[in-house]
């Protein structure tokens, strides 16, 4: 369920019975020919989708994140470090004063990861509370799952061109991309970036069938709902 389909006595009444909470995080950054959104329509979908049957309550993503390699990209917007990180702090405290205690944080951004370290400092001072971080796109059953369909996998490549991720009036190419130079690429700026990557995609395949993205988002959402579920002890 999402928390934009209760009112407050609704989750104040949730929130004393079942102390957990979702809280997806993702990014507004370049995807080639994908919406600049993936990310967060991602963690978003992976989010409710898992929490359904659980009937735990989601919170509405967070679309900004760290994305400072694509800035010259039109349309990505990157928080400052401090800004992403005071920020989900921010969000955690709003979900603890609501009474949850149990928070799944799901992410859908590699540039996110900082901020699971301030979680660890943010936990410092709200004692008793639990914070999980999920990063579903790369969570062990999901990239297995991944590397089952198509070992060259990265950033803007099939393993997120899902139907809900591609734009009706834009087109990938049909050859795959050869893999990017990874080394080359993490010490140039954002304009060598640009230079070098193109289109946005890291490389590999531009698009599988849907029949291998909805296997492979059974076995996403099949996690997701698995971290949320359990472990709590």
């Amino acid at each position: 369920m999402r928390i934009a389909e209760m009112n407050w006595m609704q989750v104040e009444q949730h929130a004393g019975r079942d102390p957990r909470a979702v809280l997806p995080i993702g990014s507004t950054e370049q995807h080639a020919q994908l919406s600049l959104c993936v990310d967060a329509i991602l963690a978003e979908r992976v989010s409710v989708e898992a929490a359904r049957p659980l009937a735990v309550p989601v919170f509405p993503p967070l679309n900004y994140g760290l994305t400072p390699s694509f800035v010259d990209y039109p349309g990505t917007v990157s928080l400052r470090l401090t800004t992403l990180c005071a920020l989900v702090c921010d969000v955690l405290d709003g979900i603890v004063r609501s009474g949850f205690r149990r928070i799944v944080v799901v992410n859908g951004h590699g540039g996110n990861a900082p901020a699971q370290g301030a979680i660890g400092e943010w936990l410092d001072g709200h004692r008793g509370v639990q914070v999980k971080w999920h990063n579903w796109y790369n969570a062990p059953a999901t990239w297995a799952k991944v590397q089952a369909l198509d070992p060259v996998a990265s950033h803007a490549s099939w393993m997120e061109n899902f139907p809900w991720t591609r734009l009706p009036d834009a087109k990938p190419p049909a050859e795959p991309k050869p893999a990017l130079d990874m080394a080359r690429y993490q010490r140039l700026d954002p304009a060598g970036k640009k230079a070098l990557v193109g289109d946005g995609n890291f490389g590999g395949r531009y698009q599988r069938a849907d029949d291998d993205m909805l296997a492979l988002w059974e076995v996403a959402v099949a996690e997701t709902r698995a971290v949320i579920a359990t472990d709590w002890d």
